[in-house]
């Protein structure tokens, strides 16, 4: 895939779940537009891979946090900033798929951890950085969220909720916003095959792919392309929007 440049030169930003999937290509895209790069993520093994694999394109600094915990998120916050002077950029891409079952068989632990990292882990990541990005009238936000979150995928109700929050909470943080120099927007894209495909049954896996209308998955470097756009300066007058990256799947 040919790669169009993009200038986040000078930029600084955070990657939430950055260490692996559709967060790893966003960084990796990031660095390859001169943008300097954060990492947020669980495991330290991962982040420790993540920063050796991404080495070529540009060195990474690694924070090991849970997204749900709000004080972990604070903490992470902060160290960003120090590490950074300023904040410009923030990915939430940080989740999980949850259990592929009805509804009637999930589980309330399940349900509260899917919403938990899904949905409020974006919610704390973006509410410690709004303050920053604020205080200097400049930030790009940038949420992922889903075509489930859209059309509701049937055997995910938890995946679907939580992505149809994390669409109208972007909508809602941006009109907060709106007269700063501040953007938020989030995508909305249909499967894409990365590691959270290992959480996921092949029942739905074919479910999903019989929905895309170009009869593939999206790829990893698709959505980081488009993340790289709204992280730059020249996304100026979107915000609170869902763009859509589902091959054909989505009607609205």
């Amino acid at each position: 895939m040919q790669v169009n440049q993009i200038n986040l030169q000078g930029r600084k930003a955070v990657v939430t779940g950055g260490a692996s999937g559709l967060g790893y290509a966003i960084t990796k895209r990031l660095l390859q537009s001169g943008a300097d790069v954060a990492l947020w993520d669980l495991k330290q093994e991962a982040l420790d891979q993540a920063a050796f694999d991404l080495a070529p394109e540009g060195p990474v600094r690694k924070f090991m946090v849970d997204v749900a915990d709000h004080a972990a998120v604070r903490a992470a916050c902060d160290g960003s900033v120090r590490e950074f002077g300023a904040i410009d950029i923030l990915v939430n891409s940080a989740g999980i798929a949850g259990p592929a079952v009805p509804a009637v068989n999930y589980t309330p632990a399940d349900w509260q951890s899917v919403i938990d990292i899904n949905l409020t882990g974006t919610f704390n990541c973006m509410q410690a950085l709004l303050p920053h990005m604020t205080a200097r009238n400049y930030g790009r936000i940038i949420n992922i969220a889903s075509v489930a979150g859209k059309d509701g995928n049937p055997n995910a109700c938890a995946y679907s909720a939580s992505k149809a929050g994390v669409i109208a909470l972007t909508k809602s943080l941006a009109k907060e916003v709106a007269k700063t120099g501040i953007r938020i927007n989030c995508i909305t894209p249909a499967a894409v095959r990365t590691a959270i495909f290992d959480q996921i049954s092949q029942e739905h896996i074919d479910f999903m792919l019989s929905k895309i209308p170009l009869g593939r998955f999206g790829l990893p470097e698709e959505i980081a392309a488009m993340v790289a756009w709204l992280a730059s300066e020249e996304c100026s007058f979107s915000t609170g929007a869902a763009f859509d990256l589902s091959g054909g799947r989505s009607t609205y």
